[in-house]
């Protein structure tokens, strides 16, 4: 049963680049609140980003801390629903998005399952998580994590938020 579940800290991505981005970006940190057995306990600044490995507009993006008693394949599942309610579509690999939330941290654990790898794989290697991530937890993020980003446009728009 969800309530007899201990809590844990998971970090979740946030970005968008279809419609009213930064509305939607703002929008799905409420919603994170939302779910259940969920508690959104941090929210970072809100980043503007050239697109990544993607392409389309300029993205939105931000980190969320939540404290959840959802397990981690559950998380995934609520996440993918807030994408699917914005209109999110994988027509091809790094589409324009109207939302795409990750996984990025699970508490402690080490997941690899054909439909969720935690830590996120390629999370410290993008400046739009690392840096977000490190206005909510700035020991997580090393010096060699600000070394592989320190190349890519990035730009604080709004925050922090609480």
């Amino acid at each position: 049963m969800l309530a007899d579940r201990e809590p844990v800290t998971a970090y979740v991505a946030l970005g968008a680049n279809l419609g009213d981005a930064q509305r939607t970006v703002l929008d799905s940190l409420a919603a994170l609140d939302r779910l259940p057995g969920t508690r959104c306990t941090g929210r970072s600044r809100l980043y503007r980003t050239a697109p990544f490995e993607a392409e389309g507009p300029d993205f939105i993006n931000a980190v969320a801390q939540l404290q959840t008693r959802l397990s981690a394949p559950e998380l995934l599942d609520a996440l993918q629903a807030l994408e699917n309610q914005a209109g999110r579509e994988r027509p091809y690999l790094n589409a324009p998005r109207t939302l795409d939330l990750d996984v990025l941290l699970y508490g402690q654990a080490r997941i690899f399952s054909p439909r969720l790898t935690v830590p996120h794989p390629r999370m410290w290697g993008r400046a739009f998580v690392v840096y977000p991530l490190a206005d909510l937890a700035p020991e997580l993020v090393t010096p060699a994590d600000w070394t592989r980003v320190a190349g890519q446009s990035i730009e604080a728009i709004m925050g922090p938020i609480s």
